[in-house]
This record gives structure tokens, sequence and C-alpha cells, in this order.
């Protein structure tokens, strides 16, 4: 299939073009966070000149839709949003989190009955938690999303812990011997994802798709960062 895929939702920006016919797609990694509002649009611009294809020529837009950065996960809606309508195609949302254990299974090169649990840092001391478990060809949520505290991790050996929370919050992560993965939501990854979840008819009109949001408050109070900063410093 002819594909766009996109995600902005953590620090990295990445952005994928596939082409029917070729065997590997075009990538684009960089940094995300403040510059993505204005590098966003040329780089797509830029990867699908490479790749030699318009814009209608694509079968979808594929974006990462969270949970994730919340000016991240608007940027990425909204950009997948205004292509789609532009050239009159379909949005594919995708779970961040699914992203992220779809990349470690990739990096570990992981048979059937492979499990991880996702870890993105939702910033304010907490992290989106999400467990999955790849079996036939096809990944199963096994209990939904979460936001919560490191401390309140609860893990399963049985378990790889993939995602982007280890530096972070490494040394307050439970103890357990599962094994851990650097992992991000990757273009890439959103790209092997697509075609089960196209198949499944997980596609949107442009103006149904929306991002993924498990917090309400996306901000601390002066007061809260004052607190946190505090409590940091050694008496």
């Amino acid at each position: 299939m002819n594909l766009l895929a996109l995600d902005t939702s953590t620090e990295q920006m990445s952005i994928a073009v596939q082409c029917r016919g070729q065997t590997a797609p075009w990538l684009h990694t960089a940094a995300g966070g403040a510059l993505t509002s204005t590098h966003l649009i040329p780089q797509i611009q830029a990867l699908m000149g490479q790749a030699q294809l318009r814009f209608d020529e694509l079968d979808a837009v594929v974006f990462g839709a969270g949970p994730g950065s919340f000016t991240g996960l608007r940027t990425a809606c909204s950009v997948a949003q205004g292509l789609a309508f532009g050239a009159g195609l379909l949005v594919l949302p995708v779970d961040s989190l699914l992203a992220v254990a779809e990349e470690a299974r990739v990096q570990l090169n992981a048979a059937d009955g492979f499990r991880v649990t996702a870890l993105l840092d939702a910033r304010m001391d907490e992290m989106y938690v999400a467990s999955y478990t790849f079996y036939s060809g096809e990944w199963i949520n096994d209990k939904g999303y979460s936001l919560i505290k490191p401390e309140n991790l609860i893990l399963d050996d049985s378990h790889v812990l993939a995602g982007n929370v280890f530096a972070a919050y490494g040394t307050r992560l439970a103890g357990g011997s599962a094994p851990r993965v650097n992992a991000l939501p990757t273009a890439a990854a959103l790209l092997r994802l697509a075609p089960a979840l196209l198949a499944a008819g997980a596609a949107v009109a442009p103006q149904h798709a929306l991002p993924t949001y498990i917090r309400d408050k996306v901000a601390q109070t002066t007061q809260e960062r004052a607190a946190i900063k505090s409590a940091a410093v050694p008496p």
C-alpha cells in the first residue's frame, strides 16, 4: 500500500512513507517537541518527494494518536486531517503505546507469545502504561490504558518493559527481573501495524480522527512545580 505515517507523541518526530512495490520505506527521524510545528510539514513534503509520490496516490494517512504529549498529539492529528482532507483520504489513528510494543518486538526479534508492557513518560511524575500480547501475528491489548506513578507499576516478569521512562524513573520502578528495552513509537512501527488495522476497518474519515487523551490536566501549577523542586533538594 501507499502510506504516509507520522508520530510526534514524544520528544521524537518520526515520519515514514511506504510505496507499493518497494521493499523498504523512506524514513525521517529528528527532534520533535517545540520544533515539530515548524518542521513536520516540510519534512513530510521532502519525504514524499524522495518517494516520488503524490498525496492523492496515498491509500491512507497514519498517525500516532497517543497517549502522549498533548501538543504533539494535536499537531499530528491536525496535520493528518489536513492532508487527508486535501487529498480525499482516510486517516488511521494508531495507539502510540502499541507502536512502542511493536518497536520492542522488532528490536528483540520476538516470536509468537511475546508479552510487553509499554511505558511512556507522561511528565508530571507519571507514566502512560499498557500491556500487550503478540499472538498469531496480531496484538492483543490486555487491560487498556492507565496513567500511574512509577512506584505503582505492578511488574509481571513474563513481560518485557519497553518505553522511554527508564532514565527518568528506572530506579523507582518496582523490583523485578523483567527485561527493559528503550523504545519509542516510530513511524516505521505504524507502517507495520497499519495493514491489519486497515483490514479491520480502523480507518476513519478525517473529521472523525481524534487524539487519545487519558489525562485531563496537562500542566502543573506554579505551586506544584515549586513543591516538587523543594522536595528534590536535600536537607
